[in-house]
């Protein structure tokens, strides 16, 4: 006869006690938790994030020219690509002055891509651009420029991202720019923003 196999068995891990088992002395077995009593004549308090009063209803009264264009890393790749000029097709697009804005974050994203995106970085450092500088820790661009937006609603964002799209439709009263046949689009933007004011 021959010798019968032994399947192996996979991740398989030594069986520990639980930290709540009844073999464990008392000083090491783990205490159970006590649930709270709450008070149901007590008032619940709910935290609701104030609503912002540049808007009205999902119009956005801070937005007018000239326009203030939060720029994202993909945006300015995708330009050089379709070999589009920047701050020209900006104001092709909207009619207006633009006046395109990179934070540090987004800077820093484009310092990391290397020699290979160096175009992207001289066009970056254009004169014509705002820098924003970034307080809070890290350089990840997405939650830089999510949480600008949120706090302070006068930017429109420039972005090819589709994740980052999707988070700021999110928000009210926040219009994106993309790129689309060889030309700047504008997403959630009402009509009557290029107006003039009488």
């Amino acid at each position: 006869m021959g010798k019968q196999k032994k399947t192996r068995k996979y991740a398989t891990m030594k069986r520990m006690l639980s930290l709540r088992d009844q073999r464990l002395k008392e000083k090491d077995r783990l205490k159970p938790k006590k649930k709270e009593k709450r008070d149901p004549s007590a008032l619940k308090e709910r935290e609701v994030p104030q609503h912002p009063s540049c808007l009205f209803f999902q119009y956005n009264t801070q937005l007018g020219p000239p326009y203030h264009i939060l720029v994202d890393t993909n945006f300015i790749n995708f330009s050089i690509k379709a070999k589009l000029d920047l701050v020209q097709s900006m104001m092709d697009c909207l009619y207006a002055k633009c006046i395109p804005c990179i934070t540090d974050c987004v800077m820093a994203e484009i310092e990391k891509l290397g020699q290979k995106y160096r175009v992207a970085l001289r066009i970056a450092k254009d004169p014509r651009f705002e820098r924003l500088p970034c307080t809070h820790k890290g350089t990840y661009a997405d939650d830089c420029l999510v949480q600008r937006v949120t706090q302070h609603k006068c930017y429109i964002v420039a972005t090819v991202d589709r994740d980052l799209k999707r988070r700021i439709r999110k928000i009210p009263g926040v219009p994106i720019m993309y790129i689309s046949n060889h030309r700047y689009n504008i997403e959630r933007m009402p009509d009557d923003y290029g107006a003039p004011r009488f």
